[in-house]
């Protein structure tokens, strides 16, 4: 078990447990921390024999997010994202060839004009069109690369001294054939570099709309997981596997259309013309080349990739490290563990240092063994080309001529080199992404679902005989144990009782972030897995009991509650949360930028922004998980008198641990281990003297307390 500082998180409550299970922690006045058995760690400068969960203990995690229970712990899909995944050799082909599908069907969409809208039709129909101009360029481009070497070739066979010459010394006299050729070479290397920068203005489009395309459908994909992924995943690990998967698309779309195939046709069209103009030999050995050349490639690069994958794994694991350290900003400076932090960013950082060496190294190599094996072919051919020209049978321009297309073909041989690898290197970047959007959300609509509507449907909430316990790699504590309780439409409802009991785990199934093993909830007379999703969720506001808030204005984070509302509904929501003073305090009002995560406003101001946007939401369920929590004694009572003013119209269910702000509510519900242990109205609980009472005189005895020594 984990002893945890009572004052860093008084509001778990003296002797509380922070709800990862029995033998996780326990809240005690002590400053000893002792830790179930998992990682070895150094903390500050000395080693201390402490034992910490994989991810945390769920009372530590609550200081910067609420837990209640939630075991965070290790899965399958955070395995997949956070870690290093060792694909076998047909795993990892099926999965890059359901890639390249998928980039071919982006390059070349299929659309049936019977079914799709027009709109759709005519995108499809505009981007294959760039895809075949873009070709077209291409392969004109190639034309007249490929003269480049010719116009050099009778170049140099036209200057003074050269055969032509010799046998016509007044030809270049009387043509002005030099300067023309000279011309036309010019001419031609200008015109192959206009037509491949028009290529790449005309593909732009059709890359960047794949790019936009791909992003939002990763973006709309994560937002749809359920909330169980949410919290295995790292952020910042999950960041970089987008960024590296979009980024690749690009490189990876160039490479489809406009180097392999290209590459081969160049291949070729050197190689005929070699053996056309020089004879056999010359074409076998430029194809030895290219063969030994390839090969080289194919096999080093091969070799080097999981030097690309250790570097994307610990890259992951910095980026997530940083990010979760920045998270933590203000727990790192509770504890003073700068030093702590900086020397685990290093630990990463010194990993893919040692990777990123193998990886520099091994390219060297390559470089090195792919020009070495040009350099060879490069010279067998010119040393034919020159024997040759010393027995009469070919021009100083003909190996003028040999030279040029060989280089000429160096640059696709190149190429294709270099993009084998960083195709490699981009499919492995592309696999947690497109891993990740394979993922399916464990909570998703029925086919028979039908949206939820409280007008016609009401909003009586039934729970019955629920049984839940949170997923968890170790342990399966369980957080309800058949508990059955029922809020009548209109009504306000108050949930009291210790921490871990599942107060706020009545919220998260309510609003189906997660499903009972056992029991049934029902919605307005239907059972919830029988309503969509969305409908459900877009008819219950809530005020959290941890607010967290976008880095925009605090205007921007009231509307979002509402995104319809009119500004002067954002302003009355703010004036019943008591926020619209103090808002208009500030230097730059409504428009002042709240912080990541909202830390530039205080806990209290936050609170009250988070009640705004629920009241600004004007939904029929209210929910406030201890919505005062943050709030002095006489704010506290105007927001509850106003949540009492909206829940009038509303079915209110509020959490709370200071029972006088909910001594006027319709019903309060005392959960107790997971079970209903008592409920009734203020006086109704008072009168049977049993938890409700005992909870009431230990506050009372505590605010006297308080007061005697204040």
């Amino acid at each position: 078990m984990m002893v945890l500082l009572s004052g860093q998180l008084a509001r778990y409550g003296h002797g509380s447990r922070c709800g990862r299970g029995s033998g996780c922690c326990r809240i005690l006045s002590s400053s000893v921390a002792i830790y179930p058995k998992r990682y070895r760690v150094r903390i500050g400068s000395s080693a201390i024999p402490c034992w910490i969960h994989a991810t945390k203990c769920h009372a530590i995690k609550a200081l910067s997010t609420t837990s209640t229970g939630v075991d965070k712990s290790s899965s399958k899909i955070d395995n997949k994202l956070n870690k290093q995944i060792d694909l076998s050799p047909s795993e990892e082909g099926k999965l890059q060839f359901q890639i390249t599908k998928q980039m071919f069907d982006f390059l070349w969409p299929s659309v049936d004009p019977e079914k799709d809208d027009k709109e759709t039709v005519t995108r499809a129909k505009l981007r294959k069109q760039r895809v075949l101009g873009s070709l077209g360029l291409l392969m004109a481009g190639k034309a007249v690369t490929i003269q480049v070497p010719y116009i050099f070739k009778h170049l140099v066979d036209s200057l003074p001294g050269t055969d032509l010459l010799m046998s016509d010394p007044t030809m270049a006299a009387t043509t002005g054939l030099p300067i023309l050729l000279l011309l036309g070479y010019g001419t031609a290397r200008a015109s192959a570099s206009g037509l491949q920068e028009l290529r790449n203005v005309v593909f732009a489009h059709v890359a960047q709309d794949i790019i936009r395309k791909v992003g939002r459908r990763t973006f709309d994909h994560v937002h749809q997981m359920d909330l169980q992924f949410h919290l295995e995943r790292n952020t910042g690990q999950l960041s970089r596997v987008l960024d590296r998967g979009n980024r690749s698309i690009t490189f990876v779309l160039n490479a489809m259309v406009f180097h392999i195939a290209p590459t081969i046709f160049e291949v070729s069209l050197v190689t005929g013309l070699m053996a056309y103009s020089f004879g056999p030999m010359h074409s076998a050995i430029v194809l030895g080349t290219v063969s030994a050349y390839v090969g080289f490639t194919l096999g080093i690069t091969q070799w080097r990739t999981q030097f690309r994958r250790d570097m994307n794994k610990l890259e992951n694991e910095a980026s997530g490290r940083v990010v979760d350290s920045l998270l933590n900003y203000e727990t790192v400076n509770y504890f003073t563990n700068h030093e702590h932090e900086g020397n685990r960013y290093e630990t990463s950082l010194r990993g893919y240092q040692k990777a990123a060496l193998q990886a520099q190294n091994s390219l060297s190599l390559l470089n090195f063994g792919q020009q070495a094996i040009f350099s060879a072919g490069l010279t067998g051919v010119m040393w034919l080309t020159t024997q040759q020209i010393i027995d009469g049978t070919a021009t100083v321009g003909d190996l003028v001529l040999v030279n040029g297309l060989l280089f000429q073909l160096s640059v696709p041989l190149f190429f294709i080199g270099s993009v084998y690898r960083e195709v490699r290197q981009s499919f492995i970047d592309m696999e947690n992404m497109y891993q990740l959007l394979d993922q399916k959300p464990r909570i998703v609509d029925k086919g028979t679902a039908i949206t939820y509507d409280p007008v016609t449907m009401g909003t009586n909430i039934s729970f019955e005989a629920i049984q839940f316990a949170y997923p968890s790699a170790a342990t399966e504590r369980q957080i309800l144990k058949g508990t059955t309780l029922d809020i009548k439409e209109g009504s306000t409802v108050a949930l009291v009782g210790s921490s871990g009991c599942g107060k706020s785990t009545l919220l998260r199934l309510l609003y189906r972030f997660y499903t009972p093993d056992a029991g049934k909830i029902t919605l307005g007379g239907h059972s919830m897995d029988d309503l969509t999703l969305d409908s459900i969720r877009r008819s219950i506001a809530v005020v959290p009991q941890d607010t967290v808030l976008f880095h925009e204005s605090i205007g921007y984070n009231i509307h979002y509650g509402n995104l319809d509302a009119t500004w002067e509904e954002v302003e009355e929501a703010a004036k019943k949360a008591r926020i619209h003073d103090t808002i208009l305090s500030f230097p730059n009002g409504y428009d002042t930028v709240v912080g990541e995560r909202g830390l530039k406003l205080s806990g209290g101001e936050k609170q009250r922004v988070a009640i705004a946007r629920a009241i600004l939401k004007r939904a029929p369920i209210l929910f406030c998980d201890e919505p005062t929590s943050s709030l002095d004694s006489a704010t506290e009572l105007d927001i509850m008198t106003n949540i009492k003013e909206v829940g009038n119209a509303t079915t209110t269910i509020i959490i709370a641990h200071r029972l006088s702000t909910i001594q006027d509510c319709d019903e309060i519900i005392v959960l107790h281990e997971g079970q209903v242990l008592e409920r009734g109205t203020h006086d109704e609980l008072v009168r049977m003297g049993g938890k409700y009472t005992a909870l009431q005189r230990t506050q009372q005895d505590q605010q006297l307390d308080t007061v005697s020594k204040g």
